[in-house]
């Protein structure tokens, strides 16, 4: 027999879930930018983050995509109280690792930035993973199903 319970979700979870998915909708375009970026686009870049942008591995790029797209499609399923946000979001969780991974230990990022630009890195990796948390719980209270 299958536990088909759903509770009726508290008004902060409708606002945390739509914040949250209007956040990797933002990623998805940031995203659709850096992958989009003409060569015109490039050239009006500082040299250091032009390099920076240049030398981006594939799995970097691809990581990033893993990691909006499955937080996008994971909020959304959030929204619609679906169990499989859930593993989307623990997915986006693990690109987001990826990829920031790559951006504060392998490239020249925090030279080119200084020591601010390590904090969008450092709160996308908190924030996923708080998402990832949020939808144990909203399972754990029989929110989504």
């Amino acid at each position: 027999m299958t536990d088909n319970l759903t509770i009726k979700p508290p008004k902060w979870y409708w606002a945390v879930s739509i914040i949250a998915f209007i956040w990797n909708l933002m990623g998805v375009i940031a995203y659709l930018g850096q992958v989009y970026m003409t060569e015109e686009d490039l050239r009006a870049l500082p040299e250091a983050e032009r390099s920076l942008y240049i030398d981006v591995p594939a799995w970097v790029t691809g990581a990033f995509a893993l990691a909006v797209f499955g937080g996008a499609f994971g909020c959304l399923g959030l929204i619609l109280k679906k169990q499989w946000s859930k593993p989307l979001l623990i997915l986006s969780l693990i690109a987001v690792i990826a990829q920031m991974s790559y951006n504060l230990f392998m490239s020249r990022a925090s030279e080119v930035y200084g020591p601010g630009g390590m904090i969008m890195p450092i709160m996308v990796i908190i924030l996923s993973a708080l998402l990832v948390w949020f939808a144990y719980y909203a399972t754990k209270n029989h929110w989504i199903s």
